[in-house]
Order: structure tokens, then C-alpha cells, then sequence
């Protein structure tokens, strides 16, 4: 049967007239400021919305749940170019010249690269792939076939553009120049690195070398550019004749985090180091578990692979390359051994993910090949003796000779990576389990529990979990902020001596504050529930504002600067203030606002090619809404996507362009509720079913009645909220091509029935609050921290009684306020931090929380 989810689709603007009137105190907004916590003067103009009356509630002598120290954590995915061209700070594109259409069908093995010459100099250049190779697994490589120069000073060689707009180099600083090379020259060959602007004018002095014999050797120096740029060029050149061969070009800044060589981008990993994370989740995500589970080898040479540990470790010129998922190559100069490095580094607790032969991310394929799954399962176990094996193990030695002769301390590992198919992915998940607990009983072997929040995959791989007695399982779930306000207390029913729960992947799907808002409200919800949530970490991590397949992102960089997100904001004051025991605490409720579903009907498809007839809406009582047959054409339909082919063929309205995405057509008025949509659905090619839309008031907010959606594998309602989706209701229903089906969608208050072919579908009720003001209190050492959401048009004032009178009469008091539509930026941060101190502080005061805002109090006991 599908999963009734009960909600409520709460418009806060509707809840300001029923909010009680009161004094507006807005917080403070610089360090220097002292607010007292019973002043009545404002410190902004008041807001236009009324403010409500709240209680909260501290009891400070009952115990709460323990919170671990690693309880929030960040998750980092190869994903928006986080790594080539982000975290990893290798500036050279394409260095090792392994590019190719595998990774996107742009790319060329010279992508990055253009050829270049001075003084009058000519040759011939070509990637090579042949027995003069680097190495087996590093398979490509430049060859420069010199002509005699017509004047001494003649250079013929190649440009290399970076990332982005180019390479970022600022003026004094040293930049480590390396490449591999050989030459078929007796007296070898010259070759000259130099630093450039876009339009060739040299920004270095060139570092001269001589590269001599016919076998493979480093060669290295260092280049200092004289002004700053943010469009930089390497420049390799050789002179004379012969032939030479060139593979790893590289340039790392000297200045990378800690000072590492092969070392992480410093701005960024400062940006990660200061969230003060309790864990490190890597290196996916999809990247995990997609593609092909061989191995890098021959004959095939796979380059769409799962992600595979042993690629990613040794010397950086004999590692693996790989096709990404998300569409770009992948190096693997940040590998496994940096990873374990750069949680060691900001004091995070590694927790590595490997494959567990089922594909997911949209594959959902179960490979059955015992002696692949077999090694893969020694490759974990591998994996664990690379991190905590003594140097004198075959795995730990190799990790010792890459600079780290202690153990790193791996305590967890997950198997797996949102699999759809959780019976195929249990079996091989128990037995990566049974091997795992059988030589190492101490490491925590973690499950999942499919892609989304509910729905029949996570009910299947939960009950599965649960009846195996699975110690940690993944949650992963994108929604709207109305779900994240919605859904508060979604732990609160969780069973207490059932599998903890690691939620690694959750976001509200904008960036905007509003978003940071209602991530910050659900927080409180994890933190309140600290004995069942035992790890969670916001997703995705990093995001290149140019080139990008996810949002939203905690950190967004371009090749120069970076920034945090609103949700950064939030997540770094949690992380930093998260406490070692929740103090249990209550809080009165917003009065709540409902009425019907109301809204106009709609047509959509999304890589289909589609057919509707015979529309028909009436009101609960009979009265005709709409009528359309198509026989007049299609004027009453309004184009609000303005996607796709629609048109009226042989009387039916017909949408053709089996590529469109969300072509949603409306017809209808926004005020219509209680009525009964009916019409006739043909689905003609693609690859889903229909999507019939009710409840429209405009494109970012509707229901839909999803059917054969995920390439055709599921049906589901689904509701969008600015934009943002969540499921209300889910069964396994697909489409077949070319037969007629008779829909019928029944809405009555804010209950939906749906009908199928004249046979129930499935019905829900979209009742449940979206709760603008949420609370929690913990225990830091001898803090009280009391964390308090407010997200809503109206200041929130309210009576605190901590419960003690053992407090300081001063707090710290920490804000982060503004307009719910607004985004940090690289020029700007409207949402950032506001520390100041609030007196007043006693056993009762009274303090008024600003409109859209997160607080925290940090109030001394004595």
C-alpha cells in the first residue's frame, strides 16, 4: 500500500494576523553592543508584523541525551569540480593529458592545453598513447616533435589555461613547478616554464631546465609570478631537435593548507577546518557506488568506475583516472591517504564509504559476480589496515612510505550509497558486514537507507537494518523548507534500542536564508533527539560557482575567493556550539492558520512525450469547473513553463518533445477548491508518464500526481513549495506506451483521494504545521547554550525561565537575522554572525527573538 504522510501546507503569512501583539526588541548588531534583556527600546525599526507572545521552558535538573563530539560533521563529494579545480589546489588542467570524451563528450586530450611558439620556432605535437608511456596506469602523454628554430631563442611547446577564467596567482609568491619528461637527444633537450596572461605577456622569469636521457624522470623548480592575476597561464617550451615527451605537468601554490605538498587549497579547507567538524564523510555520495566494479586494468581500461580506493593512493603519477558521474574528469591527486590526512589535520573523525556493488543514483543495477564481490570486500578490509595497521602490514607500511607511519584512527565505514534496490544491496551489504566484524569488531559498519525520507525503499531498507540489527544507518533527503518545518520531530518516534541513525546527506533545496532558516529549525529537532542521530552533516559541501550540478551547496568558490551560504552560517554556529548534553526544555506553539487545498489544474511531462483528453473539473457539489475536449483548440491552457511541444493533434492536446522537462501547462482559476479533476492520459514516447498537476497557484507551487516518474520506476504526489519538492505519497506504479488511462484526482478540504483507471489509488492529508518557531538547550562545560529559531515575519517575544537562578546575570548573545530571500555572495554576506552581550539575564526575563532569525544565548551557571 502506498506511505500516507499526513502534512500541512501552512503559509506563515497566513499566521501573522493570529499572532498577539507585543513589544518589539530586535537583537543586537555589533560586538560592542549591551542590550539589556527586558529593554524595550528597539535596536532596529520595528517590524511590520505584530510580534507573538511565547513561553520557553528550561529544566536544567533533568538529564537529556548525550550529544557526541561528533555528532555534526561535514560530507565531501567530488561533486560542482570540488576537487580538480577546488579543494585539491593543483592549478594545471588536464595535467597528466588523460581527458576524454569518457568524461564528457566536450573533452579532448588536449582540453586546456593550445600550442604555442616564439621567435620563429615550429614542431609537431600529439597526445600519445603507446609503450613510451609514463606507466600502465597513467596511460597518456605530450610528445613534442622540435623543428631546428630559425633563430636561437626560438621555443615551440604548449599553453596551459587552468580552471575557470585561469590560474590565481598573486604577485610574490612561490609557485612549485614539476614534470615528468624525457628526450631521444643525446645532449638533451631544453625546456623553459614561465608564468603568462591570458594574451601572452610572460609574468615570471622562466625556469630553465635540462631534461637528458630517454627514461622517465622529474624535473622541478619554482616559479614567482610579479603581479597578482586571476587569469594566469603556464607556459612549457623546449628548444632544439629531436623529440620530448612531457606528462604531469603540474603547479601547486607553496602556500596550501598546513603547508602540504600535493596539499588541499587553503582558503577553502580554512573554511572547512572553521565549521570545528566532528567527522569527515568521503569520497561520496554517488561517486561510490556508479558505474563499472572492475578494476583500472587492461584489456578495458574502464573509465566510468565506481569509486575504488586503491586507485587514489601511492605516488600521484601512478594513480588511476577516472570518468566523474557528475560529468568532468577526475585525477585522483586527492585521494584516500588525503582525506585520512585532512581529518587528522582539522580534528574530524574519518568515515570513508565504499561500494557495495549495486549501483544507485539513477543505475539501480546489482552486479552478481561472487569473485568481484569477494575482492571488493578484501579491498575493505585492506582499506582498514591502510588506516590503522602497523607500519610493519603489508597496507600500513605502504601508508607509512606516503608519510604517515601512525595509524589514522578509522573507528567507521559505510558500505553503500543510497542503493534502490534494498534486498539486492542488504545481501551484500551482510556480507561486507560479517567480514568487516569478523577481523576488526570494533569498526562500525554503516548501512543506508536508499535516496529519500520515506516512501516503500526506505520502509524495505529499514526493516531490514532493524531485523539484522544494523548498529548505523544513512539517511540521506533533499526538501523544501516547509518539510524541514514541518518535520521537526521525525526522530522523536524513533525506536530507542533500534539502529542509530547517521543522516549524511540533508539539505533545504535554495540557498536562500529562508532555507538556512528551516534547516536551522530542524536542527534543534536532531540536537533534541542526540540518543538516536548520532552523526549528521548538511550536503553537498563545495560548489564551483561557475560550473556546477548541484545546488544548494555550503560553500560556493570561483578559482580566487570563496564564501559560505546562509546554511553555512547556520551550520558553523550548531558546530560550534553544539554542547555535550541536551538540558530538556519547552516552548508554546505558533496558533495555527489552515484552510482547503485551493488552486488551479495542470498538464506536465518530463522526458515524455504525451497526450491528454477529455479535462474535466467540477465542484463537490456537481457544478461544472471546466470542460475541455480539445475539439476548440487550446485556448484555455496557459503555457506556464514555457517548455515543450503543445499542440492539438487529432483531438487530443498533445505535448511531443519527448526531451522537455517540466512542460507545465494550467488552465483554471487559483481560488478553486473542493473540486474533482478528471481527464484521459496517453503516454506516446520517453522516458516517464504523466504528470497531472492540482492545487497551481504558480509554477514554484503545486501538487502533482507524478506517474512513472524516475525513469519510469515509481509513482508519487509530490508538492512544491518555492520550487522545492517533497513526497506525500508513493506506490510502484509504472506507464505503459501507448495505452489510454482514466485519472481522477478528488480534493476536499485539504484531503486528496486519487483514482486510477476508476480503482483507488491512494489518498493523503496535507495537514501538518509548519512550526515557525523552534528551541533546544544544551550543556557546554558549564554554558547553558539555549538555541532558538524564528522563522517568521514576527518578532517572537518571549519569557525564558531557565529553571535556576544559578546563572550570570550577563549572556553572549549570537544572531544571525535577515531577509528571508537573501543570498551570500562573493561581494557580499548579508547573513553573517552578530555577537554582543544581553544583561538582564536571570531565572525569568524576557527577550524578543527578531523576525527570521537564529539566536543563540550563551548564559554562564554558577
Amino acid at each position: 500500500m502506498p506511505r500516507t504522510r499526513p502534512r500541512h501546507a501552512l503559509a506563515l503569512a497566513a499566521l501573522l494576523p493570529a499572532l498577539l501583539a507585543g513589544t518589539v526588541l530586535t537583537a543586537p548588531t555589533t560586538r560592542a553592543d549591551t542590550t539589556r534583556a527586558d529593554d524595550t527600546r528597539a535596536q532596529h525599526p520595528p517590524a511590520a508584523a505584530a510580534p507573538a507572545d511565547y513561553a520557553l521552558t528550561v529544566s536544567p535538573g533533568r538529564a537529556g541525551p548525550a550529544i557526541d563530539r561528533t555528532m555534526y560533521g561535514v560530507f565531501y563529494e567530488d561533486i560542482n569540480n570540488a576537487a580538480d579545480g577546488g579543494l585539491y589546489a593543483e592549478l594545471v588542467q588536464n595535467r597528466s593529458f588523460e581527458f576524454a570524451p569518457a568524461d564528457n563528450p566536450a573533452y579532448t586530450p588536449l582540453t586546456a592545453w593550445q600550442r604555442t611558439a616564439t621567435g620563429g620556432a615550429a614542431g609537431e605535437l600529439k597526445v600519445a598513447d603507446d609503450a613510451e608511456r609514463l606507466n600502465e596506469r597513467n596511460r597518456r602523454h605530450l610528445r613534442l616533435d622540435l623543428a631546428p628554430a630559425n633563430t636561437p631563442t626560438g621555443r615551440f611547446g604548449v599553453v596551459n589555461s587552468g580552471y575557470g577564467a585561469g590560474m590565481a596567482l598573486t604577485e610574490g609568491r612561490r609557485y612549485d613547478f614539476s614534470v615528468w619528461a624525457r628526450t631521444d637527444r643525446p645532449s638533451g633537450t631544453r625546456l623553459a616554464a614561465e608564468l603568462r596572461a591570458a594574451d601572452g605577456t610572460v609574468l615570471s622569469a622562466p625556469l630553465d631546465l635540462t631534461v637528458r636521457g630517454d627514461r622517465w624522470a622529474k624535473y622541478t623548480g619554482t616559479l614567482v609570478p610579479k603581479v597578482t592575476t586571476t587569469g594566469g597561464r603556464l607556459a612549457v617550451t623546449a628548444a632544439g631537435t629531436g623529440t620530448v615527451r612531457l606528462d604531469m605537468v603540474s603547479l601547486f601554490p607553496r602556500d596550501t593548507y598546513k603547508g602540504r605538498p600535493n596539499g588541499l587549497r587553503k582558503d577553502l579547507a580554512e573554511k572547512i577546518a572553521a565549521l570545528k567538524p566532528g567527522f569527515l564523510r568521503f569520497p561520496g555520495g554517488c561517486l561510490v557506488n556508479t558505474g563499472s566494479h572492475q578494476a583500472y586494468e587492461a584489456p578495458n581500461w574502464e573509465r566510468k568506475r565506481s569509486y575504488q580506493w586503491k586507485d587514489t593512493i601511492g605516488p600521484v603519477e601512478q594513480r588511476a583516472v577516472n570518468a566523474n558521474f557528475w560529468g568532468y574528469h577526475q585525477s585522483y591527486g586527492l585521494g584516500y591517504y588525503e582525506y585520512f590526512q585532512f581529518a587528522e589535520d582539522i580534528g574530524a573523525m574519518p568515515l570513508p564509504v565504499v561500494p557495495a556493488l549495486v549501483t544507485g543514483c539513477g543505475q539501480n543495477q546489482a552486479t552478481d559476480d561472487p569473485a568481484l564481490l569477494k575482492r571488493h570486500i578484501q579491498d575493505t578490509l585492506d582499506l582498514i589496515e591502510f588506516a590503522n595497521g602497523p607500519v610493519t602490514s603489508e597496507w600500513g607500511r605502504k601508508r607509512a612510505a606516503m608519510g604517515h607511519p601512525r595509524p589514522f584512527g578509522l573507528t567507521h565505514i559505510g558500505v553503500g550509497n543510497e542503493e534502490n534496490l534494498p534486498d539486492a544491496f542488504f545481501a551484500r551489504f551482510t556480507e561486507f558486514r560479517k567480514a568487516i566484524e569478523a577481523k576488526h569488531p570494533d569498526i562500525t559498519v554503516v548501512s543506508n537507507s536508499g535516496p529519500d525520507d520515506a516512501g516503500g525503499v526506505f520502509d524495505r531498507h529499514w526493516q531490514l537494518n532493524r531485523e539484522a540489527g544494523v548498529a548505523m544507518v544513512d539517511e540521506h533527503y533533499y526538501n523544501s523548507p516547509q518539510w524541514f518545518l514541518e518535520n521537526n520531530d521525525r526522530y522523536d518516534s524513533y525506536d530507542r534500542q533500534g539502529p542509530k541513525v547517521f543522516l549524511g546527506e540533508y539539505a533545504s533545496l535554495d540557498n536562500r536564508f529562508s532555507n538556512a532558516l528551516a534547516e536551522a529549525a530542524y536542527m534543534t529537532g536532531l540536537e533534541r533527539n542526540a540518543d538516536v542521530v548520532k552523526l549528521a552533516s548538511y550536503a553537498p559541501l563545495l560548489a564551483d560557482v561557475h560550473q556546477n550540478q548541484w545546488r544548494p551547496d555550503m560553500i560556493w568558490f570561483d578559482n580566487h575567493r570563496s564564501w559560505g551560504s546562509t546554511s553555512y552560517e547556520v551550520q558553523k554556529l550548531f558546530m560550534n556550539n553544539t554542547g555535550d548534553r541536551v538540558v530538556p526544555s519547552r516552548a508554546s506553539a505558533t496558533p495555527s492558520v489552515s484552510g482547503p487545498i485551493t488552486g488551479a489544474v495542470g498538464l506536465s511531462t518530463w522526458a515524455t512525450s504525451a497526450a491528454y483528453d477529455d479535462v474535466e473539473v467540477t465542484g463537490a457539489d456537481g457544478t461544472p469547473l471546466l470542460k475541455d475536449d480539445f475539439s476548440a483548440g487550446d485556448a484555455r491552457w496557459t503555457r506556464a513553463a514555457g517548455r515543450g511541444d503543445w499542440a492539438v493533434v487529432d483531438g487530443a492536446y498533445l505535448q511531443s518533445d519527448a526531451a522537455a522537462e517540466n512542460t507545465l501547462v494550467t488552465a483554471g482559476d487559483t481560488g478553486w477548491h473542493d473540486y474533482d479533476l478528471r481527464l484521459k492520459a496517453t503516454k506516446k514516447s520517453g522516458k516517464e508518464g504523466f504528470l497531472v498537476a492540482f492545487g497551481v497557484r504558480d509554477t514554484g507551487n503545486h501538487y502533482w500526481w507524478n506517474l512513472g516518474g524516475w525513469g519510469n520506476t515509481r509513482s508519487a504526489v509530490e508538492e512544491s513549495v518555492d520550487g522545492g519538492k517533497q513526497t506525500l505519497l508513493e506506490a510502484a506504479t509504472t506507464i505503459e506506451t501507448g495505452r489510454t488511462y482514466d485519472l481522477h484526482v478528488q480534493v476536499r478540504g485539504r484531503q486528496v483521494t486519487l483514482y486510477l483507471d476508476g480503482k483507488k489509488w491512494g489518498s493523503f492529508t496535507d495537514d501538518k504545521t509548519a512550526e515557525p518557531f523552534r528551541q533546544v538547550v544544551t550543556r557546554d562545560g558549564g554554558d547553558l547554550v539555549v538555541k532558538v529559531v524564528n522563522a517568521q515575519a514576527a518578532p517572537a517575544r518571549t519569557r525564558v525561565d531557565l529553571g535556576t537562578d544559578k546563572v550570570a546575570p550577563t549572556a553572549r548573545l549570537t544572531t544571525l537575522q535577515g531577509a528571508p530571500d537573501a543570498v551570500n555572495t562573493a561581494d557580499a554576506r548579508p547573513i553573517q554572525p552578530r555577537e554582543s552581550t544581553l544583561s538582564g539575564i536571570a531565572r525569568e526575563f524576557t527577550y524578543t527573538f527578531p523576525a527570521h532569525s537564529v539566536t543563540f544565548l550563551r548564559i554562564k551557571t554558577r
